[in-house]
Formats: structure tokens, C-alpha cells, sequence
């Protein structure tokens, strides 16, 4: 089996909640997604989406997306895409770093592997645990009582985690503003829930430790990517009295290494198109869980088909540390993709569909923006 065409797609994927604020006065409305099918010789084909949040979120962006895919796309032509990592090094060899650019050619090569064995994703990355996994929300910044009902209403829709959005500038009411978000979105926690308080590095120590200390007491929550740099962050840890999980700063194998080895964090966000797809992502996992650090598995944003791989690495690994998986199709309008997830107790399993198990809908994404053949 070797790979006979690429072809890269572009798409907007609208937000569904009108405009999504983030820290330090950043606000999407909408996501460009970058969706790529691979066909191979004996005419299997496979699918993989890369939608990075915006452009000041982390060092990437849609148009360098698109630009680092062209990069690549030619040096995969004639590969056998189930060797995978044996794809990840010919990529590596055209590109360095760029893992947003990598993830959608790797998302689609672990589709077609899959396709061409008659098996989901999940299986071929370890097995599923057979444990139906929780999806957590992504409550964006804003009024305080506005956003405890934003939780009531993903807590209604069978959401079991939430993860609030803080990190007010002084301007708009600092440290203050944030502890009244955390105190009214955690106002009606149920038992079996899990909150993630989510700064996306938009804290400096000082305001971090500021807007601790006017919290009421006994919150059960976990401070999410409070800070910027390791500096910081460490800076932070060493007098932060809640677990600290890592995200933004968890890219590359051995960020996840570095904060294991100096005890920086307890646990990662464990994003697919961050860490450059599902065969790096796997690595990710592992580290994890050798270090005893607890993941949840996301992406940052994206349509059915970004939800697809989430959902099958989600699903590979181990309850114990698993806290819950992002559904990045909820916050779209766009469907790109049918992807009928199994719910039981609560949560959600792979379909048992080959591959990804998706059907994209290929009306949705019109004409390929680009195309390379062998």
C-alpha cells in the first residue's frame, strides 16, 4: 500500500456560541480548518483535520497550516502511510517543527491503517479500555453568573467536566473578576465532576497568586496552564496549594519529560493537533502515565473529524488517569463529518467503525484548495 494523492481542503468552522473570549482580551469568533484526505494505490482513503485556535493561542496558524502541508505532502507521495512512524520521521526530514502542519497527514494515515485492517483507531493505538470516557465543556470568559449557567447547561447535556476560561487583564477586573468566575461556575459542582480552571498562560505569577488568595475556601478544582513560560509556571508551583496541569507549554516529547523529571505539573492537556497528531500524541500518553500524571485529551478546536481522533486516543487510556475528553464538534456550527459516538453511564466509546469512523461529508468542503499525486 503506498500513497498515491494528497489533497488539502479549506473550510470556517463558525463558533457556536457567537464569540469565544479568552485571556488577555483575545476573542474568536470564528475557525479555519485545514482537512486533508489521503488515497492510496488500492484506493483506501483516509481523513485528518488540523484547526488551530486562531493565531495567538500558540505558535501556529491556519495559512501556516496550509503552507507547512505543502512542505510536506510531496515527500509522503509513494510511503506506506501504515507506517507511521516511519511517516512522522519523512516529515520531521521536510519540516521542522510546525506540529499543527503534521497533524492532519498523520490523523489520516492512522484512518487509512485502520480502514485497510478492519479496525478502529483505538485498537491500533493500544485498545479501547472499554470505560466510557466524560466530555468536559469549554466555558469561555465572561460574567460571572452568566458562566454558571453556561455549566448548568453542559451539566444538562450530560457534560461531566468543565473547563472555565479565566484570565482577566486589570482593566477588565483582574484577579478579582477572575476568583467570582471560579466561585459561581464551581457554585453547584455535583459529585462526579471535574473542573478545569483554564488561564491559557495568560497569568503572571503575581496576579495568579493574587486571585488565589481571594477564593473562598474549599474549591475542588485544577489550575490549568496558568502561565506563560517553565519559569513562570515553576515560579507559581513551588506556592500554588491547587495541581497544576500543563497545556500550551506541552508541545514536543520532551516538554513532557521536562515537566515530569523537574515536577512542574501534575497532569497535561493533551492536545492532538498541539502534539502533532495521534502518533506523537500516543508518546505523550505514555509519558504520562509511566509519570503518573493525569491527561485529558483534547484538540484546539475543530469539526467531527478533529472530535473522531480525540475520541479514539481518549479512549486508549487508562481511567485512573483519564479526566475527561474535549468535544471540540459541540463548539462548531459546521458538520464536517457523521461520527456517531457510543454513550453509556454517562459517557462516550468509539463506534466500532474501521479507522476514524467517520463519513465526511464531502459537499461540506467543496473543491481541494490543493492536490499532489504520485
Amino acid at each position: 500500500m503506498k500513497i498515491s494523492q494528497i489533497e488539502l481542503f479549506q473550510v470556517d468552522l463558525p463558533y457556536s456560541g457567537g464569540v469565544y473570549l479568552l485571556s488577555g482580551g483575545r476573542s474568536y469568533t470564528a475557525f479555519d480548518a485545514s482537512i486533508v484526505r489521503i488515497t492510496t494505490d488500492d484506493g483506501q482513503q483516509g481523513w485528518g483535520e488540523s484547526t488551530p485556535f486562531g493565531s495567538t493561542y500558540i505558535a501556529s496558524h491556519a495559512l501556516g497550516t496550509r503552507a507547512g502541508i505543502a512542505e510536506i505532502a510531496p515527500r509522503l507521495l509513494g510511503r506506506d502511510p501504515r507506517q507511521v512512524d516511519r511517516i512522522n520521521d519523512a516529515m520531521d526530514e521536510a519540516l521542522v517543527g510546525h506540529n499543527h502542519a503534521k497533524t492532519a497527514l498523520d490523523v489520516a494515515c492512522w484512518d487509512v491503517f485502520g480502514k485497510s485492517v478492519g479496525l478502529p483507531v483505538a485498537e491500533l493505538l493500544g485498545g479501547s479500555t472499554g470505560v466510557p470516557m466524560p466530555m468536559i465543556s469549554s466555558i469561555y470568559a465572561g460574567e460571572p453568573e452568566e458562566m454558571r449557567r453556561r455549566v448548568a447547561d453542559h451539566r444538562a447535556k450530560g457534560y461531566r467536566g468543565h473547563s472555565i476560561k479565566i484570565g482577566a487583564l486589570d482593566s477588565e477586573g483582574g484577579p478579582a473578576l477572575d476568583a467570582e468566575r471560579i466561585a459561581a461556575s464551581l457554585a453547584d459542582k455535583q459529585p462526579g465532576e471535574f473542573f478545569l480552571v483554564d488561564a491559557n498562560g495568560g497569568m503572571l505569577p503575581e496576579t495568579a497568586l493574587r486571585m488565589l488568595r481571594m477564593l473562598p475556601p474549599g474549591l475542588d478544582f485544577v489550575l490549568e496552564a496558568p502561565c506563560a513560560t517553565w519559569r513562570e509556571t515553576i515560579s507559581l508551583r513551588q506556592r500554588c496549594p491547587y495541581p497544576i496541569i500543563i497545556d500550551e507549554l506541552a508541545q514536543q516529547d520532551d516538554d513532557i519529560a521536562f515537566a515530569s523529571a523537574h515536577d512542574v505539573a501534575d497532569g497535561i492537556g493533551l492536545k492532538i493537533s498541539k502534539a502533532g497528531g495521534l502518533t506523537r500524541g500516543r508518546r505523550h500518553r505514555d509519558i504520562c502515565r509511566s509519570a503518573g500524571m493525569t491527561v485529558s485529551v483534547q484538540d484546539t478546536v475543530g469539526s467531527s473529524i478533529a472530535f473522531a481522533a480525540i475520541v479514539q486516543l481518549g479512549a486508549t487510556v487508562p481511567p485512573r488517569t483519564l479526566r475527561c475528553v474535549l468535544n471540540c464538534e459541540d463548539m462548531v456550527t459546521l458538520q464536517t463529518a457523521r461520527f456517531d459516538v457510543l454513550t453509556e453511564d454517562g459517557g462516550i466509546l468509539p463506534p466500532i467503525a474501521p479507522g476514524l469512523g467517520i463519513e465526511v461529508d464531502e459537499a461540506v468542503l467543496g473543491d481541494p484548495v490543493a492536490v499532489w499525486s504520485a
